[in-house]
This record gives structure tokens, sequence and C-alpha cells, in this order.
């Protein structure tokens, strides 16, 4: 199917500039992605719960108010989709755990809130490792299957947020919202070819979502492209009372300039990661070195730029804290309800009770000599391009220490330490069909120029239009 034919097909901002044209109902578009679903989430299982009648009276509610006065916002009559561990009133939130498996929240998330005021339809929540955390663990003992790769269900799905990945590249939904402790949005967008976005730490609100990490955790949206980015962030961000370390910031027009392209504009290179730490796939490093060859073409100055720390170093940072804040977190969870836990949980729980109130202090320590290392690297440029992951996407059949290593072989978690916002974006496709990866990065704060710069390389390649087969 294409976008010309089949509604589902069509990324965020296309189906929204058809709807304020009234050249498309929402009603349509959600028959369309249900019926997708009901084709194809049988054999990909990405979601936990879908909300086929609920969305159907959201859907016919939109487009009366549309016809009467208009769309209240570019996400009025959008289908979204929410990992599961987004507070949803009346509506279960298991986190993929038999822990949690009857929980029905009283309250809604704050971004799942300001989706709704938005106008946009709640499709269903999505599958995803146990209470959103893990380090690449089959996690095959849980109450529902692992997603299965939308490009092909032979291939790996990472995570945490895998069923968000594959919803929104199956066209289960315009836009889905993960959360992110080392990566959890950014790798399942980069297996799936899409679009994740990890804002500033503190830009958007975590109110209402399971947490995995304090110090860690970002919420962030995984779309088709930028552009669809920058529209759910204009919706999304915003100071939360409800989250004490929500940012109280100007949130500007994520949209305004995306179309200006980066003419002028200073990009850093980092490939100390991909280079010298870690022997990334000879197919990754050609989708590198031709996106730098994409943003020079496009008038960008390119610059060469370094960190001091190999990137296990950055995850020998993060490990620690992690671990001992979920910890902290959950410990009721592991006393009252530790034998319905699958066992990559209960593993990460036991491991954490031997780390030292000393170890967390020295690693925040050690995190903030690196968090300031980042940011005088980052200071001087517009963006800096590193690599996201640096193999290719494992086959289901290569087994569990396959995916334990590409999920290591990762530069995200290295922007969860320093705080700064990155994306991941489709560098191409390598020779089995999969999606490739890049890392986008930008000042702390500066999402839309972050955007500006990953949409003008998405319009020059194309990559983010190719789709899975229907």
């Amino acid at each position: 199917m294409t976008r010309a034919t089949d509604p589902a097909a069509l990324s965020l901002a296309e189906a929204s500039a058809l709807i304020a044209r009234r050249a498309l109902s929402p009603v349509e578009l959600v028959r369309a992605v249900l019926a997708r679903i009901a084709a194809r989430d049988g054999a990909l299982h990405a979601h936990i719960t879908v909300l086929e009648e609920p969305a159907l009276v959201a859907a016919r509610a939109a487009e009366a108010a549309i016809m009467a006065g208009g769309p209240r916002s570019p996400l009025h009559g959008i289908p979204y989709g929410l990992k599961d561990n987004y507070a949803t009133a009346g509506i279960r939130t298991t986190a993929a755990s038999r822990a949690r498996w009857a929980h029905v929240p009283a309250t809604d998330a704050t971004l799942h809130a300001r989706l709704q005021a938005a106008g946009g339809i709640l499709i269903g929540k999505h599958n995803t490792w146990e209470y959103g955390t893990g380090m690449g663990e089959l996690q095959e003992d849980l109450p529902v299957p692992p997603p299965r790769n939308a490009w092909n269900p032979d291939y790996y799905t990472a995570g945490s947020s895998n069923g968000t990945g594959v919803a929104v590249a199956a066209g289960f939904c315009a836009l889905g919202l993960g959360s992110d402790t080392g990566g959890s949005v950014r790798v399942p967008a980069a297996v799936h070819g899409l679009h994740g976005l990890k804002p500033t730490y503190g830009r958007l609100s975590r109110a209402g979502i399971l947490p995995n990490a304090y110090t860690l955790d970002v919420a962030g949206p995984l779309t088709r492209r930028a552009k669809d980015a920058a529209l759910a962030m204009n919706v999304l961000a915003g100071r939360d009372p409800l989250d004490p370390t929500s940012l109280d910031a100007p949130v500007p027009d994520f949209a305004a300039r995306i179309e200006d392209g980066v003419v002028g504009l200073t990009i850093g290179v980092l490939r100390r990661f991909h280079e010298r730490d870690y022997a990334a796939d000879p197919e990754v490093v050609g989708a590198f070195e031709n996106a730098v060859m994409v943003l020079r073409d496009l008038g960008a100055r390119l610059v060469e730029v370094d960190v001091p720390w190999a990137v296990q170093e950055w995850r020998d940072c993060m490990r620690p804290i992690s671990s001992a804040e979920a910890l902290s977190i959950h410990g009721p969870d592991v006393r009252e309800r530790f034998a319905l836990m699958g066992s990559a949980l209960q593993g990460k729980f036991l491991g954490a009770m031997a780390v030292t109130g000393a170890e967390y202090v020295t690693a925040q320590r050690w995190r903030r000599q690196m968090a300031e290392a980042m940011d005088a690297v980052v200071r001087p440029c517009d963006a800096v391009l590193m690599p996201c992951v640096m193999t290719r996407v494992p086959r289901w059949a290569e087994g569990e220490a396959r995916f334990r290593e590409f999920m290591m072989a990762s530069a995200t978690c290295v922007l969860n330490v320093s705080g700064h916002p990155a994306s991941s974006i489709c560098a191409g496709f390598d020779s089995a069909g999969l999606p490739l990866s890049l890392q986008l990065v930008s000042r702390h704060l500066e999402e839309a120029t972050l955007l500006r710069v990953a949409h003008a390389f998405e319009e020059a390649t194309g990559f983010w239009r190719k789709l899975p087969c229907a």
C-alpha cells in the first residue's frame, strides 16, 4: 500500500494537512489503522490493549468538530498509541508484567492528557519490556509474546519501547509515545527506520509514566519523521507542576523553522564511538559517512569533535545509577510481587541489591564530569552527528547473546548521562533490507534546531518514505 491509497501509511504531518483541508476524515483514518492492526498485529504483537470502539467514538466526535469549526490543533483526529507504562484513567496499564496485569489507573499521564486535549485519538497501549526495562534479554516469560519487527518478523525489535516502534512502523498509529532511560526510544526507532526523539532531560513531563530511573528517564515521541515529532512536541512540551523535574523553560514553536535547512550551520562529527570504541559494521559506517556527505552538500559546516570517554565507560557510569534508582522506586513491588515478575526483571532487581551507596555516589560524580565534557563538545555546534546503533539488526534466531551485543553496541546512553536532546533517524537500509540509523544531538533545550537538521537530512535522502511491506 502507498500513502495515496492507504491513510494508515500517512505520516502525522501528511494526515494532519489532509484533515485540516477536510480531504481526510478522522473516521476514515482510524478505520484504516484499525484494519491494519486486525490484519497484522496477530503476528507482530505490538499491542497489549487495542481500544477499537473508544477510538471510533473519538474519531466521529473529531470529524464533527472539525467539520463545524476546523481542527483545534495539528493533532486533532490523529491516531496515537502509548507504551503501556503510561497511565490511562480507566484503562489498564500493565507494563507487560503479571505484577501489574490488573492495574487500572484513576488518572492520566500528563502527556496523554495533553494529547487528548489537542484532539488526538488513543488507539491502544503498546507492548514493552517488563516495567520498561532490560538489557536485551528475550523476556519470553511475560504474559504477552515479545513484539516482532514490522519490517521482517524474523528480526529483532530492540527495546524497551519495542511495541511502540513496531506500531508506528507498521502503520498502527501516526504517533507513539515511549520512554527512554538509556536508549529505549531511540533504539527501537532505529531498528524500524523511524525518528525517535529523546528531548532534553526535563523538557517533557514524566508524571503518570511508570518510572525506571529518576535522574535518567525521559519521555519521547516515535514518528515517521522529524516534522511529525515537531508537531507532537508543540503539544507535549511545557512545565508540569505534577513533575518536579519538568523544566520551567520557554516552549518554542518546534515546527516554525523546520524548513530552514542547514546552510551555515556548524555540525560536529563524533567518530570515536564507532571507530575506536567498537568495531562497527561496515554498512553502518558507510551510512554514517554518507550522512556526513549529505549534510556537507546541503551547506552545513562539518567539524571533527571528540570526547574523552569510551562508550562503555558511559554505560558503566549509567548502570549503577539506573539499577539503584530502579530498586528505590520499585522496592515495594520487589517485596510483594517478586514471584510474578519475569526472570529478566527479577535478575535486574537482584543485581541492583549489590550496588552500594558509595558506588551510586561515585557514578553520579563521574556523571557530572562526563556531562560537562559532552556539553563542551556540543555547545560550539548547532548539532553533532554520532552513531546510534553500531551493528545491523540481528535475527531472532541469533539469540539473546546477540541481542545483548546489539543493545550494548549503541551510543544512546551517552545522552541520557549528559541530558542533551538526541534523535535517532533513518540513515538508509542494509543488504537485508533492514533500516540503518544515525544519531543527532543538540544543545540543551534546542530540540527545534535538532529537528531542523534532521528534517533537512530526511528530505534530502527520502529514507523515511520507505515503508515496511503491507
